[in-house]
């Protein structure tokens, strides 16, 4: 029976445990480019024994940016400071993935600790663009609407930016279509008022993303692993919901999606949601069940039993920490000790390591 230490192949890609680092905004950029913080935080989750480490949210064009310190994917120049943190991931054993984004019209704001509402072009703020010319909330700009020409082009962006960052090293691929971002918006009724092949009926509102899974799909390598985050449901009645979830996932199948990434919540401002330990794990189960498609469950996961039980009662195949992996970059390390559970130790720090554990080897020089 799988467990929290045992290993997962999704194609030609193997975790050593099925333990992963969420993506996780760290809103730190200058003009997109990831520095010595990103490095560091991303190699910490790595040492400290996860199997597959996400980088935050990278846009994929520069309106695509929450705040202006974002991380960005747009050229090609974006990917050189990526390609070394690839690099080290890999030398520590663990898979690279990268989660490709585009906030719509949740675009330019200030970053939490900077402020609040949209940024002003005078600090780095942009007009946002949406699906529908629909803010979302209180403080937020109203968006362009996006014409199709523009649709077409962020498509290409999406599957560009895919190729690319598969060049770099990064070995799993996400795009964000959940949280209340761009794909997200294009999905649910309450964010998507459109009257054209985009909007509408739940074909309509689902094409943009098929369409960008389409195109990523075609450009990546068979061997790749594409994932998709998505909220499985909007809380709010006459919205995105799990019923629908369920449809999509099963079409993204089809599409060549690997596994689907389950949160929720983000597209409406004061949306009701039931917050607690693992309060998002039965849509996990429920996608993982009905559209036979692997996911990653995600949210409040912090205990390693927790983990572990999710795992072997088959609700999820994956576990993605967030939170806990900041509270605790050395999680995985703690879990397995806890569970009686081997995982490899970084040779350097096996002096700390309880008796008898395994020796993970030195990490690959960076050049």
């Amino acid at each position: 029976m799988p467990h929290l230490f045992s290993a997962l192949r999704l194609r030609d890609v193997t975790l050593a445990n099925r333990i992963g680092v969420s993506p996780m905004c760290q809103y730190s950029c200058l003009d997109g480019f990831a520095n010595d913080w990103h490095f560091a935080h991303l190699a910490a989750r790595a040492v400290g024994g996860a199997a597959l480490v996400f980088t935050e949210a990278a846009a994929v064009s520069p309106e695509g940016r929450i705040s202006p310190e974002d991380l960005g994917v747009w050229s090609e120049k974006h990917f050189e400071p990526l390609a070394r943190i690839a690099r080290f991931l890999d030398g520590q054993g663990a898979i690279a993935g990268i989660q490709l984004a585009h906030a719509g019209r949740k675009a330019s704001v200030y970053r939490p600790w900077s402020g609040d509402g949209a940024a002003p072009e005078a600090e780095g703020g942009w007009r946002p663009v949406g699906p529908s010319a629909i803010r979302f909330g209180e403080g937020y700009a109203t968006p362009e609407e996006l014409s199709l020409e523009r649709i077409a082009a962020l498509q290409q962006a999406f599957a560009t930016a895919a190729s690319r960052a598969y060049a770099a090293g990064f070995r799993a691929i996400e795009i964000h279509a959940a949280h209340g971002y761009l794909a997200h918006q294009f999905l649910s009724p309450l964010s998507n008022r459109r009257a054209d092949a985009y909007g509408g009926s739940f074909d309509n509102r689902t094409r943009f993303l098929c369409e960008c899974v389409a195109a990523m799909r075609r450009t990546l390598p068979e061997k790749c692993p594409l994932f998709v985050r998505i909220s499985a449901t909007d809380w709010t009645e006459g919205g995105w919901d799990v019923d629908q979830s369920v449809e999509l996932a099963r079409r993204l199948k089809g599409l060549g999606v690997d596994a689907i990434d389950c949160s929720s919540g983000g597209n409406v401002e004061n949306a009701k949601v039931p917050v607690g330990p693992g309060y998002q794990v039965p849509f996990a189960e429920r996608i993982k069940r009905e559209a036979d498609i692997a996911t990653a469950a995600v949210g409040m996961i912090t205990a390693p039993a927790q983990a572990d039980q999710i795992i072997r009662a088959g609700q999820a195949d994956l576990v993605l920490l967030g939170r806990e992996l900041l509270r605790d970059p050395y999680w995985p390390l703690r879990a397995a000790r806890e569970l009686g559970l081997p995982t490899p130790w970084p040779a350097q720090y096996l002096r700390a390591a309880p008796a008898g554990s395994p020796t993970r080897a030195p990490a690959h020089a960076i050049d």
